[in-house]
């Protein structure tokens, strides 16, 4: 009888549950089901974007030994044309592969590739190297009578495959037989951007300070304006050691913010320009030293991404000053910086007046960097102590400064300024307002921070020399290691604090610039 009640016997003497415990079974199941289901929705508030994995990736990539061999010595530079090289992509995914255009006077050379991170102080890690290759003097530089655009037409030496690099910054090392030694850089970029501070490498700024073959953006082989460049080609080597603007203006960030462990992503200025949805889900983005030269759609994305609660930080001076259109080249698009700088001489200040490439304030259409950025350029050459206006900004806070409190060299070659003719973000806050020499006059510089609507915090230094303090004294100028020390620790609380969300929720900006434009 006791069997009959909790069940019965169905067609062919199979046991039926009793119809209660299937409903008591059915409520456990759904009771499992909703506590998993919360269990997981409270790990994705706590961990928004998978934090945890990528902070543990970033973590053990850098945990990896490093290489200290990466810097070329002075001695190893060797002839003007010993060795040089130049790559047929700015950047590339993971796996990969670009091909290496190598010249060389001597009988051969072989290639390393170091990715740019901290590895416990190396700064580097070799991720391949390649064996010997026979060198070939490839033909001299080429350039366009119309435009002076010199590119380099030569032979491709290797193909090299990425597969298997991690996401970053490389420095691709090419050692001649004799020694001789020029960098060749590459950005393996990040495919996705969400949940991560992006880096950005200022590659249309590189490209037009490059002087290999006799011109640029800015001179010619006069050593003046009048025979400058209006377009300036990815398919040459870099001048110098190949890496200079690198090292000089991004290098010692990259290091900082890799040591820190946060997630991050890489890109290039090409890529921001090519890809719409490059910063969608990003933390934040980072332009470093010199990022001048944007084109319209690296301007709208970023402004875009500021819309939608992504933060900026401008670690330079200068930045977004000057307006260009990317071109093709015989190995691919994007590989042309069209910059004429002077829209009576741009061909389409006429029938495209918003392409039109003169600086960005200038007309025919006059679009203000200002309104971006929150400050802009103001001054070459710049020379001055960076000095603290507001001491109890959020950043500032625990590096002992006071107002006035000065830190000598930091501010220069270039320097940004409150535009007082606007646009000026309503909510921008002067944090730094720094007495310099500009050329023969007096000036003042200034630091700015600004947060919007939707959370987005925007920073910038309004020096370009930030980058190179993180240094210390070997930076030169008359920097201090309290000079280091500040930068230093300002710059690793603004990487955090980006990394962890909308800088604007926990740090609103406290308006006073109309205060400074006043002169008070």
């Amino acid at each position: 009888m006791e069997s009959r009640a909790r069940g019965g016997i169905g067609p062919g003497g199979r046991p039926v549950a009793d119809r209660g415990l299937r409903c008591r079974a059915l409520l456990v199941l759904v009771l499992a089901l909703f506590l998993a289901a919360a269990c997981s929705s409270g790990t994705h508030d706590r961990d928004p974007g998978g934090q945890g994995a990528l902070k543990t990736a970033a973590v053990a990539e850098n945990a990896k030994h490093g290489d200290a061999d990466w810097r070329i010595a002075r001695r190893s530079k060797g002839a003007e044309h010993e060795i040089e090289g130049y790559a047929d992509h700015v950047s590339v995914l993971p796996g990969g592969r670009f091909r290496l255009f190598v010249s060389t006077t001597t009988p051969g050379f072989s290639v390393q590739a170091f990715r740019m991170g901290w590895y416990g102080g190396a700064q580097a890690r070799r991720v391949w190297r390649s064996g010997t290759y026979p060198g070939v003097r490839q033909g001299s530089a080429r350039i366009d009578r119309a435009s002076r655009t010199v590119s380099a037409p030569w032979r491709p030496s290797l193909t090299v495959s990425t597969e298997g690099w991690p996401e970053g910054s490389y420095l691709m090392m090419l050692t001649a037989a004799s020694g001789a030694q020029r960098y060749v850089p590459v950005t393996v970029r990040s495919p996705n951007t969400a949940g991560r501070l992006v880096v950005l490498n200022g590659t249309t700024t590189w490209q037009a300070y490059n002087m290999w073959g006799g011109y640029d953006l800015y001179k010619g082989p006069s050593g003046g304006e009048n025979d400058r460049a209006s377009a300036v080609s990815f398919d040459r080597p870099y001048d110098g050691n190949g890496a200079g603007k690198f090292m000089q203006y991004e290098q010692p960030a990259i290091a900082l913010a890799e040591k820190l462990g946060v997630p991050l992503a890489y890109a290039t200025d090409n890529d921001l320009h090519s890809d719409p949805g490059l910063l969608k889900g990003a933390r934040g983005l980072l332009s470093l030293g010199h990022d001048e030269y944007w084109s319209s759609a690296m301007r709208q994305r970023a402004t875009r991404a500021r819309d939608q609660g992504v933060n900026i930080a401008f670690l330079g001076a200068n930045a977004v000053n000057r307006h260009i259109r990317f071109g093709a080249t015989p190995l691919g698009a994007n590989r042309l910086v069209v910059c004429y700088k002077d829209s009576g001489t741009d061909p389409v200040a006429r029938t495209d007046p918003a392409e039109s490439t003169q600086d960005w304030r200038l007309p025919p259409m006059p679009r203000p960097e200002s309104d971006l950025i929150g400050i802009q350029y103001m001054c070459f050459p710049a020379e001055g102590a960076f000095t603290v206006s507001r001491p109890d900004f959020w950043l500032f806070r625990g590096t002992g400064v006071r107002a006035g409190t000065r830190f000598p060299g930091v501010i220069g070659p270039e320097a940004d300024a409150l535009n007082r003719g606007g646009p000026t973000p309503g909510t921008l806050e002067i944090v730094a307002s720094s007495p310099i020499t500009c050329g023969n006059r007096s000036a003042v510089a200034h630091a700015s921070y600004y947060t919007n609507r939707q959370g987005a915090g925007v920073f910038a230094t309004g020096t370009m020399r930030w980058v190179c303090a993180m240094r210390g004294p070997a930076c030169g100028h008359g920097i201090t290691e309290a000079g280091r020390r500040f930068v230093t620790q300002v710059s690793e609380m603004l990487v955090r604090a980006m990394a962890e969300g909308p800088l604007g929720r926990a740090h609103p900006s406290r308006p006073n610039y109309k205060l400074t434009a006043s002169g008070r």
